[in-house]
């Protein structure tokens, strides 16, 4: 039986389940990484320790806490494969991870997705600014408590995404695309900045919705291997290579890492439709993109 359901989870069912898989899986260890602006835990999960680990991130925005639930069923089904020497889509993960190990981030942006799932009441203090911010529509409120967004809020091309927020009149706080006065001003996006320089990250998934792309590759950076991997990752899923552009340009997690480190990464867009994907097709949007994951997670 599944501890990862295709419903709607807060902070914390969320770590319920973190730490119920831990418990389960001996190849699991959970660690705290950082806090959110409120204060909540910033929790990932190390599957096996080793010279070098790939990274999953997930729940950048609050609208896409989905990616939480896609997230935590891949952790599930690595670990029960890992610990009983069990293959996923063919492939024998112990043996596909010697030397290597999994890090997982389920839900690095915790405030923003509780007020995506929960409204006002999970704002605190500032469900007066947020409801005026988000006009009272707060299932598709993507940026943390503050009203920053997460994935524009790293140290990458920021000059650029300033210019570009302007160009599109962002100015200001609000529920998503603004991305702070300054890079790294956020804690969420301080405690992923700090794992990655602390860990030996081989690279790296960002976990998004929706569209079922791969953005993949920053400029010139590792590029003839970023190239390479994401081919890969497209054949195993049927998700289409694309790039970004717009205001979608700057500050992203991806940028930041393929840049900084000259290391593979991507951003993978799961699943079809318009955000907040509906929570019923989790399983759906997993299976499908299973051999993807675990390819990703092996590569």
């Amino acid at each position: 039986m599944r501890f990862t359901k295709s419903e709607n989870y807060g902070y914390r069912e969320i770590n319920g389940i973190t730490d119920a898989l831990c418990g389960k899986f001996s190849c699991l260890e959970k660690m705290n990484i950082g806090k959110s602006v409120a204060g909540r835990d910033i929790n990932a999960v190390r599957l096996s320790r080793g010279q070098s680990y790939t990274l999953f991130a997930a729940a950048f925005h609050g609208s896409e806490h989905i990616t939480s639930n896609i997230c935590l069923m891949f952790l599930e089904e690595l670990a029960a494969a890992y610990e009983n020497r069990l293959s996923v889509e063919g492939i024998n993960v112990r043996r596909a991870l010697e030397g290597r190990g999994v890090i997982f981030v389920p839900r690095i942006n915790p405030d923003g997705c509780e007020i995506a799932v929960f409204g006002a009441s999970a704002a605190g203090a500032r469900a007066g600014d947020i409801t005026k911010q988000c006009g009272g529509d707060f299932s598709h409120w993507n940026s943390n408590l503050r009203g920053i967004d997460i994935n524009h809020n790293f140290d990458v091309d920021f000059a650029e995404l300033k210019r570009r927020e302007a160009q599109e009149g962002i100015y200001t706080a609000g529920k998503g695309r603004y991305g702070g006065s300054r890079p790294e001003s956020e804690p969420e996006t301080a405690a992923l900045v700090s794992l990655c320089k602390k860990e030996n990250i081989h690279h790296v998934c960002a976990m998004h919705t929706q569209g079922e792309v791969i953005y993949w590759g920053y400029k010139d950076h590792c590029l003839g291997r970023n190239k390479q991997m994401a081919k890969i990752l497209a054949a195993t899923s049927g998700y289409a290579l694309d790039t970004p552009v717009g205001a979608a340009q700057g500050g992203g997690f991806k940028d930041w890492f393929v840049s900084y480190f000259d290391r593979p990464g991507f951003t993978v867009e799961f699943g079809r439709g318009r955000n907040p994907l509906d929570i019923s097709k989790a399983l759906e949007i997993y299976l499908k993109a299973r051999e993807m994951l675990t390819v990703c997670a092996i590569l």
